[in-house]
C-alpha cells in the first residue's frame, strides 16, 4: 500500500490572497505534493491549506511553506480573531494510507527540528507528537498568543520550546508541530452581536470546561457578517459527532433567546461525519452507507490516486494507460476550444460545424477514458498467462492470446487519437482565437498518446510468435505513427500562423 500522509498547516494571514497564493506555490513546489484545499478567513486572519503526499514529500512542503510564511508574514503587525503565535501557526501530519500514527509523530519531531534549525524559529509539539501532558491541547501552547509568548519563553522554563532556542523569531513567532486524526474545523453562527454569549456557549460545549469529550471550543466576532461564531475543533468525530455539538450549541443558545443564523465547515469533512448527521435528524432505522446511490456507482479512480500509482512499483497502470489518458486530455482540450466558440458573434459562422465536431468528440474522449483501465485489464492477463504452470498445455496458447489483447488495446488508441487529428483542422483554422493555444497543446497531447502507444505495440510484439501477424501489425502502427507525424507539423503550421 503507498503510503499517504494528509498535512494541514494553519497560515496568520487571511486577507491578503497574493501571500497565500506564494505560500501555496511553495508546497506545489515539491513533487508527489497535492493540494486539496485552500481556506481564507478575513476575520480570523487566517488560512488553512490542506494537502496529502508521501511522508517526505509533505515534510519537505511543510517546510517550504514555513519558509515562505516567514519570509512574507509579520506578527507584529498581524491581527485578528484566531489566537495565533506564528506566521506559521500549527502544522499537523494526519495518517491516512499506510501510515502509522507513530510515524506521523516522527514526521512532525523531523520537521519541528529541521525549522528551528535552519530557520530559528522555536518549535513546540502537540497532540499525539507532545513531550508533555500539557502540550497536548494546543490552546495551553498558544497561551498568550505570539505577544505573550515573546517575554515568557525566555522567562519561564515551562515555556521552552521542543527545539531551537528559547527565543521567539521576530517576525514569525514559533511554531506548533504535531500528528493527529483527522479533525473537522466546524464554525456555528449566532443571531446576535453578544460576544459573552458565543464565549459562554464555547465555554459550556469544550472538554477543558467540563463540557464534550472531543470538542475545543471558542468564541469570536464576526464583523463580516455583523454576529457572534462559536468556533469549534472536533478532534474525534467519530466518539463526538457532529450532530451532538450543533444540538448543544443550539440548546445553550436558546438559554439565551438566541438563534443559530447558520453553520459552516472549514476545509474538508469525511463523509462519514455528514451521513451519521443525516441519519440523526432524519431518523433513519438500520440505514447502510451502500443505499447511498453514489457509493453503488461503478468504482472511477481519482486523479491523485491515478498519478500515485503510476508512481508506484506496480506495473499498471503504465504507459499504455498514460497513453490513453493523453488521449482523452488531448480530446477534452479540443472540445473546451469548441465550447469557447459556440455562442460567440464572431464565430457564428462556424457554430453548427462546432456543435457537430463537439459531440463527436465527446464519444472519442470516453473512449480514451475507457481505454485507460483496459490497456491496465490487457497487461493483467499477460502477466496471468505467464505465471501458468510451464506443464500447463495451454499455457502458451493462452499466452499469445493475452499478448494479442496487449497489442490491440494501444493500436486503438493510435487509431482514435489518429482519428481525432484529423478532426482537428476546422478547429485549428476556425476556433476561438484566444484558445488556439490550448488547440496546440491537444494536438501534441494526441501526437503523444500515438507515440506512447506505439512503443507498448513494439514491446509486445517482442514475444508474439505469430510472424505474419507481428508483420501486419508493425507495418500499420508505423504508418499510423507517420501520418500522425505529417498532420502534426500541418496542424503546427496553422496554429503558429494564427498565433502571430
Amino acid at each position: 500500500m503507498r503510503k499517504i500522509v494528509e498535512c494541514v498547516p494553519n497560515f496568520s494571514e487571511g486577507k491578503r490572497k497574493e501571500v497565500v497564493d506564494q505560500i501555496v506555490s511553495a508546497i506545489l513546489s515539491v513533487p508527489n505534493v497535492f493540494l486539496l484545499d485552500v481556506e481564507m478567513n478575513p476575520d480570523h486572519n487566517r488560512s488553512v491549506i490542506t494537502f496529502i503526499g508521501e511522508p517526505e514529500a509533505c515534510v519537505e512542503a511543510a517546510f517550504r511553506a514555513t519558509k515562505k510564511a516567514a519570509e512574507l508574514i509579520d506578527l507584529n503587525k498581524h491581527k485578528g480573531e484566531h489566537p495565533r503565535i506564528g506566521a506559521t501557526d500549527v502544522i499537523p501530519f494526519v495518517p491516512i494510507s499506510g501510515v502509522t500514527m507513530e510515524e506521523c509523530v516522527e514526521l512532525a519531531k523531523k520537521l519541528g527540528k529541521r525549522i528551528a534549525d535552519e530557520l530559528q524559529i522555536p518549535v513546540y509539539l502537540y497532540e499525539q507528537a507532545a513531550t508533555r501532558p500539557e502540550r497536548v491541547d494546543l490552546a495551553n501552547i498558544r497561551k498568550g498568543e505570539f505577544e505573550g509568548l515573546k517575554e515568557e519563553i525566555e522567562k519561564n522554563p515551562e515555556r521552552a520550546p521542543d527545539f531551537g532556542l528559547p527565543k521567539v523569531h521576530p517576525t514569525a513567532g514559533a511554531t506548533v508541530v504535531g500528528a493527529r486524526f483527522p479533525l473537522i474545523a466546524y464554525n456555528i453562527n449566532l443571531n446576535t452581536k453578544d460576544l459573552n454569549i458565543a464565549k459562554n456557549i464555547a465555554k459550556a460545549i469544550r472538554f477543558k470546561d467540563g463540557g464534550l469529550r472531543y470538542v475545543k471550543a471558542l468564541g469570536f466576532e464576526i464583523k463580516e457578517k455583523d454576529c457572534v461564531q462559536v468556533s469549534i475543533n472536533m478532534t474525534n468525530y467519530l466518539q463526538t459527532p457532529l450532530y451532538r455539538v450543533f444540538e448543544m450549541v443550539k440548546r445553550e443558545a436558546e438559554r439565551y433567546g438566541v438563534m443559530v443564523r447558520e453553520s459552516e465547515i472549514v476545509g474538508l469533512v469525511p463523509l462519514k461525519a455528514l451521513i451519521d448527521t443525516a441519519v440523526y435528524y432524519l431518523q433513519l432505522d438500520s440505514f447502510k452507507e451502500n443505499q447511498i446511490l453514489e457509493m453503488r456507482l461503478p468504482e472511477t479512480k481519482s486523479l491523485v490516486s491515478f498519478l500515485s500509482d503510476v508512481a508506484s512499483e506496480k506495473p499498471t497502470p503504465g504507459g499504455g494507460a498514460v497513453s490513453a489518458l493523453a488521449g482523452n486530455l488531448g480530446t477534452s482540450l479540443l472540445i473546451m476550444v469548441c465550447n469557447l466558440t459556440i455562442g460567440k458573434k464572431a464565430y457564428s459562422a462556424y457554430e453548427e460545424k462546432m456543435k457537430e465536431l463537439r459531440n463527436t468528440l465527446d464519444v472519442y474522449a470516453q473512449r480514451f477514458y475507457n481505454l485507460i483501465q483496459l490497456d491496465c485489464d490487457a497487461f493483467n492477463k499477460v502477466m496471468d498467462a505467464f505465471k501458468l504452470p510451464k506443464e500447463d498445455k495451454e499455457r502458451e496458447n493462452k499466452i499469445q492470446e493475452a499478448l494479442k489483447n496487449a497489442i490491440n488495446v494501444p493500436m486503438e488508441i493510435m487509431e482514435k487519437s489518429l482519428e481525432v487529428l484529423k478532426l482537428s483542422f476546422f478547429i485549428a483554422e476556425f476556433g476561438n482565437k484566444n484558445a488556439i493555444s490550448d488547440c496546440g497543446v491537444g494536438i501534441n497531447l494526441l501526437y503523444s498518446a500515438i507515440k506512447g502507444a506505439y512503443y507498448n505495440v513494439l514491446i509486445n510484439l517482442l514475444p508474439l510468435k505469430d510472424e505474419k501477424e507481428k508483420k501486419t501489425l508493425k507495418e500499420n502502427s508505423e504508418k499510423i505513427l507517420k501520418e500522425s507525424e505529417k498532420l502534426l507539423k500541418e496542424l503546427e503550421e496553422k496554429i503558429f500562423q494564427r498565433l502571430s
